[in-house]
């Protein structure tokens, strides 16, 4: 018996050996598993889609090759043009109206004067045309977008890929300013870094020259991922991405989808959520002792007053955004018939996006940052186009989905994030704010000057920005 003991606590014991490790073990493991998990990067899901007319077709693959394009005009485009400019009815202003009431109808009619007898549709074409135009076919749409490449890269120094996304009332012309700058600093008085970039700019589907989806629910996550595909079509596997307006939410949504993709992001417009207790909190402690809740000097003098320049500016700059967040086509077709409504619509968000006091002037501060050339130039994208439906539905199918514009809050945004603050922007976001979505941020500077469309308006302010991020994010 005592030997049948001493084998049965043996047993016991070795049992016991066994299974204490192994309970530790598992526990461990869970512990493990749990601690990662809370760490996990979440990410939006790739997917897929189809924007094409009709079903997407069960056989065939999808023609990848890259077209070569070239915008055009003719005589009877022109012709047409000239008859609807000549024929436009107006409404005298309210006496002192300024643009308080909208684009002021007086100086409506010097501009639309200067569109028929000197604007040059022609020549500007020809500048239009002056850097490669491209297409392909993606998800069943065609994606139109220009494809520059540095003419000389001096030794030592790495050719980064940027591709840079406009919103809207903007377009890829946005960008014509700024892209010498950054394909050849040097030559710019930009010579003091080391990285010079090839850009790309594609039109938002739905935009300009970029193919309208067929289909409904094309929102700032397809359009992510079709320029992913696009990218990826071009032969890159890492990039940068830059972007305001929606621009801004389509690259962050390319963040969140394939961060391993994404070398850098840098916004000129971040959408961040205003609500829940801890932000009203912020806000009513921010103007007496900012320093509690992370504001700066800067942030409290661009916020404050807070119920004037964040609710009632901005409703008084919005009313736009219900109409095409609800009944985009019905708004839409007085502006594809008409090129003055179409001017006027267009052309007054670029007066006070670009400054708020320009509500003051009877031509709307615009030639005071613009050519008209400049401006018209973007107008006829759209007109020529006919895309000013197309381009407005995406408001409602962003809206539809996602009412306050804040469900990219839920996924973090882990790449290193630059951020240009410019004090005629809209909205301002703290950085304090900002480091609740974007979770890496290198650089946040605020602008001396500009507004809503910087790369427009001040592209040498915005491409040292981008610069100096992408220089820090290749040193880190």
């Amino acid at each position: 018996e005592s030997i049948s003991s001493q084998i049965r606590s043996f047993g016991y014991s070795q049992k016991h050996a066994v299974l204490v490790p192994a309970a530790a073990l598992g526990v461990g493991g869970m512990l493990v598993y749990w601690l990662r998990s809370r760490h996990k990067i979440k990410t939006i899901e790739m997917s897929d889609g189809w924007w094409g007319s009709g079903e997407r077709p069960v056989k065939g693959k999808e023609d990848e090759s890259i077209r070569p394009f070239r915008i055009e005009t003719s005589d009877k485009e022109i012709e047409d043009l000239h008859r609807r400019l000549e024929q436009a009815r107006y409404t005298p202003p309210v006496e002192g109206a300024a643009f308080h009431y909208g684009f002021n109808s007086s100086y409506l009619q010097k501009v639309v004067a200067y569109w028929r007898n000197q604007f040059d549709w022609r020549k500007q074409v020809e500048v239009l045309n002056k850097y490669p135009h491209f297409k392909t076919t993606i998800e069943g749409i065609e994606i139109h977008f220009i494809h520059i490449k540095p003419s000389y890269v001096p030794h030592g120094r790495a050719v980064q890929p940027l591709l840079m996304v406009h919103g809207w009332p903007g377009s890829f012309y946005e960008f014509y300013k700024i892209i010498p700058l950054l394909t050849e600093p040097a030559s710019h008085g930009l010579n003091e870094g080391d990285v010079v970039f090839e850009v790309i700019c594609p039109s938002i589907p739905g935009y300009g020259f970029s193919e309208a989806p067929h289909q409904q629910g094309f929102d700032s996550i397809a359009a992510a991922r079709i320029f992913h595909k696009l990218m990826n079509r071009l032969g890159f596997k890492k990039y940068y991405l830059q972007g305001g307006d929606w621009g801004s939410r389509i690259t962050t949504n390319m963040a969140q989808m394939l961060p391993q993709c994404v070398k850098g992001l840098h916004l000129n417009l971040v959408f961040i959520a205003s609500q829940g207790l801890g932000r009203m909190i912020s806000i009513m402690l921010g103007a007496y002792v900012p320093w509690l809740v992370g504001l700066t000097r800067e942030d409290v003098h661009r916020m404050y007053p807070f119920i004037q320049k964040n609710i009632y500016d901005i409703l008084r700059e919005s009313g736009y955004l219900h109409i095409q967040a609800t009944k985009p086509d019905t708004a839409g077709c007085g502006l594809n018939d008409s090129p003055v409504g179409l001017a006027a619509y267009i052309l007054e968000k670029f007066s006070t996006w670009t400054d708020k006091s320009f509500l003051q002037k009877d031509d709307g501060g615009l030639e005071s940052k613009y050519a008209l050339d400049e401006l018209l130039t973007n107008v006829m994208i759209y007109w020529v186009t006919a895309s000013i439906v197309s381009s407005v539905r995406f408001y409602k199918e962003n809206i539809t989905k996602d009412p306050d514009l804040t469900a990219i809050s839920r996924v973090g945004v882990y790449v290193p994030t630059g951020i240009a603050a410019f004090p005629q922007e809209i909205t301002h976001t703290p950085q304090v704010w900002a480091k609740e979505v974007y979770k890496n941020i290198i650089t946040y500077s605020y602008m001396p000057r500009g507004g809503h469309f910087a790369a427009f308006e001040e592209p040498k302010l915005l491409a040292q920005d981008i610069m100096n991020f992408v220089r820090k994010v290749e040193h880190l």
